[in-house]
C-alpha cells in the first residue's frame, strides 16, 4: 500500500510539473539606456518641445511629430508596438501615474550598478562607477551559459563599450559585441557581415564609448539566423546620450526608433521555426531620470531617477495590459524572472537575488 502511495504521489507530482512546464524556450533582454517612464507611459512632454527646456532645434516639426492631445494618443504615437502590441498581448510596469511602482534598488542610480543589479538580481555597493571593472557578480547570463541546455547559446549584443565587463566576458566565456568594436571580423564573416563590420569601422563616432543602436540591429538581426542563440541580451544607448545632450527632439525620436527597433526584433524571431511562439521579451530600462528641468539628470541625488519600467511579451506571460496597482517591483527581480521563464532557480545558485516577478512568468502572487 506504501509502494502505491508513493507511485501514485509521483504520479501526480509529474503531471502537476508538467503542466507548469513553460512554454518559453528563448529569452530576449532588452534595454533602451535612461529611457524615463514618462515617455513610455504619457508619450512626449509638451513643456519639453521647446528650445530652452529640451533643446529643441525646430519645435513646430516635434509638435507635429509627437505631441498630441491626451497622454493615450502620445505614447501610441511614440511608441506603437509598446501600446499596440505588448499592452494588448502582454504587460506594463511602472506607469506612477497609476500608482504602479518599478524602481532600482541599488541607490547610484546610474548605469553600471543597474546592469549588475539586473542581471546579477542584487545590488552591489562595489559597483559605484561606470568604470568599476569586471563584474565580480554572477550573472543569470554566466550561470544560464554553465547549464547544459544553454552552454554555447547565450549571446550579448550592446551599443555601450563598458559590457566586455558587466558580462565579465574574460571569465564567463559569453560572447560580448559591445561598443564600437567590429562585431564580426574573428567570425568567419559573410559578405552582410562584411558591411556590417565595415560600417562599425570607417564611420565617424559621435560618442567615442557607444556606437550607434542602428547599427547593432544590423549585427543582431545578422547574428540570430545563424547561431540561433537561446538567451539574449540587447542593449540599446542612443536614448541616454541624447538626454544628457539636453535634446528632447533627438531623445524622443531615438525612443521611437527604439519602440521600432523592438518591433522588428519580435517580428524577425517569431518568422522562425526556433523562436516562433516560444519566445519571451523583457524590456526594460537600466535607470530613471528627474522630472523636469532634471529630465537630462539621473544619479544618487536625482530624485524621481529610481523610476522605471518594466515590460514583459512572450507564451507564458498573461496578457493583462498595464499592472496598476500591482505589488511594486524592482530592477532586482529581472534576473530572477528571466530564468523562472525558462523553468529554471536561478535563486538556488544565487541567495542574494529577488525574487521572479510571478505575474510575468504566469504565476499568482
Amino acid at each position: 500500500m506504501n509502494c502505491l502511495r508513493l507511485l501514485l504521489a509521483a504520479s501526480l507530482f509529474a503531471t502537476h510539473a508538467l503542466a507548469q512546464a513553460p512554454r518559453t524556450r528563448n529569452v530576449v533582454l532588452i534595454v533602451s539606456d535612461g529611457l524615463r517612464w514618462q515617455e513610455v507611459f504619457r508619450g512626449a512632454d509638451p513643456a519639453l518641445i521647446d528650445g530652452k527646456a529640451g533643446g529643441v532645434d525646430d519645435t513646430l516639426a516635434t509638435q507635429r511629430l509627437w505631441a498630441r492631445p491626451t497622454a493615450a494618443e502620445a505614447r501610441r504615437t511614440l511608441m506603437p508596438f509598446f501600446w499596440k502590441r505588448i499592452a494588448e498581448a502582454g504587460q506594463l510596469y511602472g506607469d506612477r501615474d497609476a500608482g504602479d511602482v518599478a524602481q532600482v534598488t541599488n541607490g547610484f542610480k546610474f548605469s553600471y550598478p543597474g546592469y549588475n543589479e539586473m542581471l546579477s538580481g542584487h545590488p552591489d555597493s562595489r559597483i559605484n562607477s561606470n568604470d568599476a571593472g569586471p563584474n565580480p557578480n554572477l550573472t543569470v547570463f554566466e550561470w544560464l551559459a554553465s547549464l547544459p541546455a544553454y552552454r554555447g547559446s547565450v549571446a550579448a549584443f550592446a551599443t555601450w563599450n563598458e559590457f566586455d565587463d558587466i558580462f565579465n566576458d574574460k571569465r564567463s566565456g559569453i560572447p560580448v559585441f559591445a561598443g564600437w568594436d567590429v562585431p564580426f571580423k574573428e567570425h568567419g564573416a559573410t559578405a552582410a557581415e562584411q558591411v556590417i563590420d565595415r560600417m562599425y569601422a570607417t564611420t565617424t563616432q559621435l560618442w567615442p564609448d557607444l556606437a550607434y543602436d542602428a547599427f547593432m540591429q544590423a549585427a543582431v538581426l545578422d547574428y540570430l539566423p545563424e547561431h540561433q542563440p537561446r538567451v539574449v541580451f540587447v542593449g540599446y544607448g542612443e536614448t541616454d546620450e541624447y538626454a544628457h545632450m539636453r535634446r528632447y527632439d533627438e531623445y524622443l525620436a531615438s525612443a521611437h526608433r527604439f519602440d521600432k527597433f523592438v518591433a522588428e526584433l519580435w517580428e524577425t524571431m517569431q518568422s522562425m521555426p526556433q523562436y516562433r511562439d516560444s519566445t519571451t521579451f523583457v524590456i526594460t530600462a537600466d535607470h530613471g531620470r528627474g522630472d523636469g528641468p532634471a529630465w537630462t539628470d539621473h544619479g544618487r541625488d536625482v530624485n524621481g531617477a529610481e523610476n522605471i519600467w518594466i515590460a514583459v511579451i512572450g507564451p507564458d506571460t498573461p496578457p493583462l495590459g498595464e499592472r496598476a496597482g500591482a505589488q511594486p517591483v524592482t530592477q532586482s527581480q529581472i534576473a530572477a524572472t528571466l530564468a523562472a521563464l525558462l523553468g529554471q532557480d536561478y535563486r538556488r545558485a544565487v541567495p542574494d537575488a529577488a525574487a521572479p516577478i510571478l505575474q510575468a512568468v504566469g504565476r499568482q502572487p
